[in-house]
């Protein structure tokens, strides 16, 4: 779900304290302030909320919840709705890709970059699953970002997250089924 105007945290707090999970991926951002180092935390994707509900909850907290008047569908741009195909459909995300990004966001890393296929130079096209360290579960495809060896991770219909550097050691090659 989209909240606007940078009120994702607030959207959250009000669905899970209605018992609904929530999450709003964030990172750290270092900045300079009055000649002081900075620590802040910050969505990693500014206004994405991402809901675990039915399809009648959500909608009931986008048509019927005065207090959360600033959400809206984040809509799946690529799909239409079966009966009427002039009108998309809103984005819902893979279990497993979903559990994969919470995974490689809960470590709050400052390095976590939102990046475009074209930022990246993937290194074969082999699934590899991270073994240890901050990233340890994840899943995705090896890729040079930045200069340096990352693992980045999709997230269909939103993009594409990459890690910070992970070490050869780390990671183990998936083999398909």
């Amino acid at each position: 779900m989209r909240a606007s105007y940078g009120r994702e945290l607030k959207a959250m707090d009000i669905i899970v304290e209605d018992g609904t999970y929530a999450y709003v991926a964030q990172r750290y951002t270092v900045k300079r302030a009055n000649g002081k180092t900075v620590r802040q935390l910050q969505p990693l994707v500014p206004n994405l909320i991402f809901v675990y509900t039915t399809a009648d909850q959500a909608e009931s907290y986008v048509k019927d919840t005065p207090k959360l008047s600033y959400l809206s569908y984040y809509f799946n741009h690529f799909e239409k709705r079966e009966h009427d195909h002039t009108k998309n459909i809103p984005l819902t995300i893979p279990e497993n890709d979903m559990m994969n990004f919470i995974i490689a966001t809960s470590t709050r890393s400052e390095h976590l970059l939102v990046v475009t296929a074209d930022q990246c130079r993937f290194k074969g096209g082999e699934t590899v699953r991270v073994t240890d360290g901050a990233f340890a579960g994840i899943t995705g495809r090896v890729a040079r970002v930045a200069g340096q060896q990352r693992v980045v991770i999709q997230l269909t219909g939103l993009g594409l997250i990459s890690t910070a550097y992970i070490p050869t050691a780390f990671i183990e090659r998936i083999t398909p089924l």
